[in-house]
């Protein structure tokens, strides 16, 4: 640890006018003192990543160090100034430890039994049931696009077999788009978010419902490049969204609801054994 003993020993002479009465049972290099309470060596394990250099491991240091001495200065004011009942923390603290206790329980439980394979046929079947409450807040849209540069010569054939409905056109654009893209989507049966998409293509339009209604096949020139776009469909905001496109979300959707039977599920069964064992009684 020669390394983290240099950065000590420079945090050690920048303490050193503020050091005084260390504690003479302990062998550790005292980094700060406030009141009496220590800050050693030894609390710094492990908040300088590896591979720091010297500069950003010291700056680490310092702000540990001052971070420490100001919580100390903090805590030990504000024990002088609450009142003793201002301090009763032991409920509180009881509750919260109670609480992790549980949360670890049934965290553990879960990851034994859970069953996570969740089916088409539940996910459409969930989906019907609740369709009212699939409804799109933003505009999604199918479609590709591909970024070519404007003098590239073959633009024009690019062009021809980006916009075909042959079935071989798309192998022969994808064969130009390896060539000449590196900015491309060529998935057109998955829905994707229309503000996605404006990351990468720098459509320019103040109504996107109207725009989208207008607009299947868009070329946009923004030099030094030209931009292709085909849309194959498109689905306005607040109208039901697909079901390809909630798939994932529903999946979640069924997960958490057999994460919560099964802890209400554990729960009943502990009140009815217990019930049965006179386990507890209401007074």
């Amino acid at each position: 640890m020669y390394f983290f003993r240099n950065i000590t020993i420079l945090i050690l002479f920048a303490l050193a006018l503020n050091s005084c009465n260390v504690p003479k049972q302990s062998d550790e290099n005292v980094l700060a003192r406030v009141y009496d309470d220590y800050l050693y060596e030894s609390d710094l394990k492990g908040i300088v990543p590896d591979g720091t250099n010297v500069k950003d491991s010291i700056a680490i240091v310092w702000n540990y160090v001052n971070g420490w001495i100001v919580e100390k200065l903090e805590l030990s004011k504000a024990r002088r100034n609450l009142l003793d009942e201002d301090m009763q923390f032991e409920k509180q603290l009881e509750e919260y430890r109670n609480s992790l206790i549980i949360y670890q329980y049934e965290s553990k439980l879960v990851s034994q039994t859970l069953d996570t394979v969740v089916s088409d046929v539940e996910i459409e079947k969930y989906y019907d049931k609740n369709i009212g409450s699939f409804q799109l807040k933003d505009n999604i849209v199918k479609g590709f696009y591909a970024r070519f540069k404007e003098d590239n010569p073959n633009i024009p054939k690019i062009r021809k077999f980006f916009y075909s409905n042959k079935p071989d056109a798309m192998d022969s654009l994808e064969v130009y788009i390896e060539m000449y893209s590196n900015l491309y989507f060529l998935d057109d049966e998955t829905w994707i978010l229309f503000n996605d998409l404006l990351k990468f293509v720098p459509i320019q339009t103040y109504n996107e419902e109207a725009y989208l209604q207008n607009h299947r096949k868009i070329e946009l020139k923004v030099e030094p490049h030209v931009y292709l776009v085909s849309i194959a469909d498109f689905k306005i905001k607040e109208s039901v969204s697909p079901l390809s496109f909630e798939k994932e979300k529903i999946r979640q959707i069924v997960i958490n609801k057999r994460k919560l039977e099964i802890i209400n599920r554990m729960r009943e069964e502990i009140f009815q054994t217990a019930q049965q064992h006179n386990d507890f009684e209401i007074y």
